[in-house]
């Protein structure tokens, strides 16, 4: 098995960064959808509370698939030669990933709390480290000031990891919207409210709005990884 994992160490990383890209956008997409069920006020609260449950459970598939593109474009990045991070680094890398895959499924857990848990929080604050991290390093790699490559053919990769990087700060303008759904849910299961219906009408607006460029910063990471044009 061990040798089988050697041979094709590339490959099976490369699998499944393509299954946690499909994750991300097609997640962000389900929800996306799943979302004009939830403000459809001709439906009974209980019935939109069952799809506001619906978007969680995709939205999980998202938050996992973010987490793993990390760990699993840094692996390869060292594989390429393109970052200099390998043995025990790398290690740490992927027992952090796990310890991240973790909390975001104790956050689902407690998704419809009205109240963010402490492992929402967690999720949360782990972005504010990797985002401005992660924004550094690309800059700094850009500008030749290493960690990263960036000679001919090779600047790409910081670019993607902006890139990324950008798309992660969307991506909690997101959750700060979706956190604030099953307060209001709250509300309206006491009974027809029309503030509560106007304010969450408002806030999928603004996030279907924000959603669009989330799915631009999603392709152009792709696009970047795919055909590697710089």
């Amino acid at each position: 098995m061990s040798e089988f994992f050697a041979l094709h160490e590339l490959s099976i990383l490369r699998y499944f960064h393509i299954l946690a890209m499909v994750f991300w956008l097609g997640g962000e997409w389900g929800v996306f959808q799943t979302s004009y069920k939830v403000v459809n006020s001709e439906l009974t609260a209980p019935e939109r509370l069952r799809h506001l449950d619906t978007v969680f459970r995709i939205d999980v598939l998202a938050r996992i698939g973010i987490v793993s593109l990390l760990p699993l474009g840094l692996h390869m990045g060292y594989l390429w030669g393109l970052q200099p991070y390998g043995g025990v680094i790398l290690t740490v890398v992927w027992i952090l990933w796990a310890i991240l895959v973790a909390i975001t499924l104790f956050a689902f857990r407690d998704k419809m709390a009205k109240n963010k848990s402490i492992f929402g929080h967690l999720e949360d604050w782990s972005r504010y480290v990797l985002i401005p991290s992660l924004l550094v390093v690309g800059a700094t790699s850009l500008l030749g000031m290493g960690p990263f490559e960036a000679g001919e053919g090779q600047k790409w990769y910081s670019i993607k990891l902006i890139i990324f990087s950008a798309a992660i700060v969307i991506g909690l303008v997101l959750r700060h919207f979706l956190h604030s759904w099953p307060g209001i849910f709250a509300t309206l299961m006491k009974g027809p409210n029309a503030e509560a219906e106007m304010q969450l009408a408002k806030s999928i607006r603004a996030s279907r709005r924000v959603a669009f460029m989330y799915w631009t910063a999603i392709l152009a990471a792709g696009f970047f990884g795919a055909l590697k044009p710089v």
